[in-house]
């Protein structure tokens, strides 16, 4: 008795996942860090998931953990739950960290970066 023809299934290749652009030869740097860019991911978004800043900024997950850790220990951050989220309370009053920007707070970096 013969059986019935099996066939192969059809495999859908996965959708691959599109770079972020690139920046010309010689242009792969930015005037703000990457922890400026948490900063004010999370000052815009306090409630942001920390896998969402990481995509927003261009880096890991865990890259973003660490840096939050750091705002956190020099007090330019704190963390709190709120059910199963992480709300996040920039403390704007707080110097910049280099000397050269020691005169200006973080609530003037905020203003400069401003998102509407």
């Amino acid at each position: 008795m013969m059986g019935a023809i099996r066939r192969k299934k059809e495999v859908q290749p996965a959708p691959v996942p599109q770079p972020l652009p690139q920046p010309s030869a010689g242009q792969n740097w930015t005037f703000l860090t990457n922890h400026s860019h948490v900063l004010i991911c999370l000052a815009h978004e306090p409630d942001l998931r920390l896998r969402d800043v990481a995509e927003r900024v261009g880096i890991t997950e865990r890259a973003v953990q660490r840096i939050v850790s750091d705002l956190e220990e020099a007090g330019i951050l704190t963390r709190s739950r709120d059910g199963r989220r992480n709300h996040y309370e920039v403390h704007a009053g707080q110097p910049l960290r280099h000397p050269i920007e020691a005169h200006c707070t973080i609530s003037d970096l905020l203003k400069i970066v401003e998102i509407n």
